[in-house]
């Protein structure tokens, strides 16, 4: 591949740049948080967009702020044939770290890079930059521009694509290193609902407050619940008889006990890989019965749409699936609750087969036969791009180039940056047989994969962009 020992060795010798250039992002906790002015999404999306902007700079290329919703760094002032899409936003923190979690940690005996960001999706960013600077420095002619576009609400929904696009121009082809390599061209369609209630009686229940969960898109590891007139004895005596993978802890403090479980975080696109705390409390708390009051009736109707161990929403009637795309998941991933009433959160991911419609139309009947409001927070419909077009068939032809591998297009259940955007794919930035543990605790990347990213995305742009 022409110019690829070139691009391969200069990344190389800049590994300590580039690890240095990712440690400034890991360090801004970037999740989205109240907008203020000139911060659509919080302060700190907004800084870590600034500071993108500014090294990009830095590095020769032109740049402008989109209004702080998003930015991009324009590599010359040609015809713009390639976009690559990237976000700087992050998913919290969440729990059980063992590295300070917005610091970059680097484990020089097995060779990873450890903090929330690396792979999802402030690593590819960074790899991004020293891919473009890489062939500025080395002078490799493009006939067209490429476009680095960078964003800060990814994780909650996109809306700073929306607005971007509403303001620029897409161009022809778009790939983003948000998922895995080698091309993904299909992902499911994407609801979130938030299910609620008012409690209509003001009665005094055992169950005093159920909380768990932290981000719509991720399984939660964590939930809490208070409830009293029921003694520890009893509650991990019925939690041993539920024979859950969760566990379970409890503190008395007199009359009232606090229950905390503890379950695995992962990715909503995933949830078999996780371990769901919330549904496992409700399961625990129905099965314990500490009362008959609405509260705990409210507990055990969500538990019964969402049992514990459940991930293809089969007792709310939207089981599904499809040969292209795969099973229907749904998870259950924010409930709070206390005496006034409950909301609790449902990310689904359903197949290229179904339509947002489908789905929507089955969970209202589910929601009003347990006397529940609904309320859609996103839907977004399936999206897929031609395997055989020719911009998947060259970023197919990089990566098989580059790795050896002979790998073909990949459905997932995770919507990637490109969603919405017209003949977009996500390229990389995860390899097959790797678990970066995006949006659990100890998110890393090996520095080779970092440093491989940056190769490929190269090597890509030059493949498309190239004279």
């Amino acid at each position: 591949m022409k110019y690829y020992q070139k691009i391969s060795d200069y990344i190389d010798n800049h590994k300590n740049d580039m690890k240095n250039t990712l440690a400034e992002f890991i360090e801004i906790p970037s999740v989205k948080g109240t907008p203020e002015t000139n911060a659509p999404f919080g302060k700190y999306p907004a800084l870590a967009l600034h500071k993108a902007l500014d090294i990009c700079q830095s590095f020769g290329f032109k740049t402008e702020n989109i209004d702080n919703y998003a930015g991009h760094a324009d590599f010359s002032d040609k015809e713009t044939k390639l976009a690559v899409l990237c976000h700087l936003d992050v998913v919290p923190a969440g729990n059980d770290w063992s590295y300070n979690p917005f610091e970059l940690s680097v484990d020089k005996e097995n060779g990873m890079l450890f903090g929330r960001g690396t792979i999802d999706n402030k690593g590819p960013a960074v790899a991004v930059m020293y891919a473009m600077k890489a062939i500025k420095e080395l002078n490799i002619p493009l006939a067209y521009n490429i476009r680095f576009i960078m964003g800060t609400d990814e994780e909650n929904g996109s809306s700073d694509m929306k607005y971007y696009m509403s303001k620029q121009k897409m161009p022809p082809y778009v790939f983003t290193p948000d998922g895995s390599y080698p091309v993904i061209n299909i992902e499911k369609g994407m609801i979130r609902l938030e299910l609620s209630a008012d409690f209509s009686i003001n009665e005094d229940s055992a169950i005093i407050s159920l909380n768990g969960g932290k981000t719509i898109n991720a399984v939660p590891g964590l939930a809490y619940a208070e409830i009293k007139g029921v003694s520890s004895d009893r509650i991990l005596k019925t939690a041993d008889k539920l024979n859950m993978s969760v566990t379970f802890d409890t503190e008395q403090n007199s009359d009232i006990t606090k229950i905390t479980a503890k379950g695995t975080d992962a990715h909503a696109s995933t949830p078999e890989t996780g371990d769901n705390a919330v549904t496992a409390l409700l399961a625990l708390i129905t099965a314990l019965e500490p009362d008959n009051s609405e509260i705990f009736r409210y507990i055990k109707a969500l538990s019964e749409l969402y049992p514990y161990r459940e991930t293809d929403g089969f007792s709310c009637g939207i089981k599904c699936s499809d040969e292209k795309s795969g099973a229907l998941t749904s998870v259950l991933s924010v409930i709070n609750l206390d005496k006034n009433g409950f909301s609790a959160k449902n990310d689904i991911r359903f197949p290229v087969s179904r339509s947002c419609n489908d789905i929507i139309s089955i969970m209202k009947n589910t929601a009003a036969d347990k006397s529940m409001n609904m309320n859609i927070l996103l839907e977004d419909e399936p999206h897929y791009t031609d395997e055989n077009s020719e911009f998947v068939k060259s970023l197919l032809e990089v990566y098989s180039e580059i790795t050896g591998s002979d790998e073909k297009c990949i459905a997932i259940g995770g919507g990637t940056y490109v969603h919405n955007i017209k003949g977009g794919v996500a390229f990389g930035a995860e390899f097959p047989d790797e678990n970066n543990n995006m949006h659990g605790a100890d998110e890393h990347i090996k520095t080779d994969s970092f440093l491989l990213n940056a190769k490929i995305i190269a090597a890509a742009v030059i493949k498309i962009c190239g004279e």
